[in-house]
């Protein structure tokens, strides 16, 4: 699929998003910022990426936490994964927090986040009475087991 990306006048010096290597699903997405940012623990900051884009419809890109920045210094997403519709056409952000010890800081071109573009559907609800029986049944929240059966 083609993806259009509008390149915002901050991050004109920074490269455009790219996929670390040809298996990866995420494209890395850099800090466009003009000062570095401490992010003490438990702060939160919102970090903009320098790009817009626009998504064909049916599709949407989902914006994910770096699996390195959470492991080795505690650094994830709120509002984890945070969609981008096809319809939004403003700068793609990311709201990073600090769950570890020590502050961090975020510089200009740091890889911050990814971006997952995928296929959805559009739902549409048809209301019922009740709905049909399963084996599960309305069990959630640890209803399975934490051992794994095998």
């Amino acid at each position: 699929m083609k993806l259009d990306v509008l390149r915002l006048p901050h991050a004109a010096d920074l490269p455009l998003p790219a996929y670390a290597t040809e298996g990866s699903a995420g494209l890395d997405l850099l800090a466009a910022i003009d000062a570095e940012v401490e992010l003490k623990p438990g702060a939160r900051a919102l970090i903009p990426t320098g790009i817009a884009v626009a998504l064909p419809a049916g599709f949407e890109a989902q914006v994910r936490p770096r699996s390195g920045l959470a492991l080795h210094h505690g650094v994830t997403l709120l509002n984890t994964p945070g969609t981008i519709d096809s319809d939004y056409r403003g700068e793609v952000k990311a709201t990073l927090i600090n769950h570890g010890d020590a502050p961090f800081r975020v510089v200009r071109g740091m890889k911050i986040a990814q971006l997952v573009v995928a296929r959805h559907e559009t739902a549409q609800l048809n209301e019922v009475s009740e709905l049909p029986a399963s084996r599960r049944g309305a069990g959630g929240f640890g209803s399975t087991g934490m051992k794994s059966d095998a």
